[in-house]
């Protein structure tokens, strides 16, 4: 079975810096997307950005600038760095995967709808 794990969250002020990652397993040799998606409380999610096997990327517009996700060093592995944090991205960030991977024509990252695993989520808290 497909089990994705995050880590990397934590409690930091406005300005600083977070490497989340997440790790995947069961997947075999399927080609899929990993992606992230964040949620605050009384919010509705959204999504962040993802990457499939080949290092294609997507970004929404909250995440233009500032975060970057990349395959991590070990294998099925994917990170998100998030520079200059704000309070506002103060969130659980949530792991998901989809295999085939839901990256659209326009190059969106597709919904969570379209992500059928998802990890159980690390915590992100930004104070001013």
């Amino acid at each position: 079975s497909v089990q994705l794990v995050e880590s990397g969250g934590g409690s930091v002020q406005s300005g600083g810096s977070l490497r989340l990652s997440c790790a995947a397993s069961g997947f075999g040799d399927s080609t899929y997307c990993m992606a992230w998606f964040r949620q605050a409380p009384g919010k509705e999610r959204e999504g962040v950005a993802a990457i499939d096997n080949y290092g294609a990327t997507a970004y929404t517009d909250i995440a233009k600038g500032r975060f970057t996700v990349s395959q991590g060093n070990a294998k099925n592995t994917m990170t998100l760095q998030i520079n200059n944090l704000r309070p506002e991205d103060t969130a659980m960030y949530h792991c998901a995967a989809n295999s085939p991977c839901p990256f659209n024509i326009l190059g969106g990252m597709g919904y969570a709808s379209e992500y059928t695993y998802w990890g159980q989520g690390t915590q992100v808290t930004v104070s001013s």
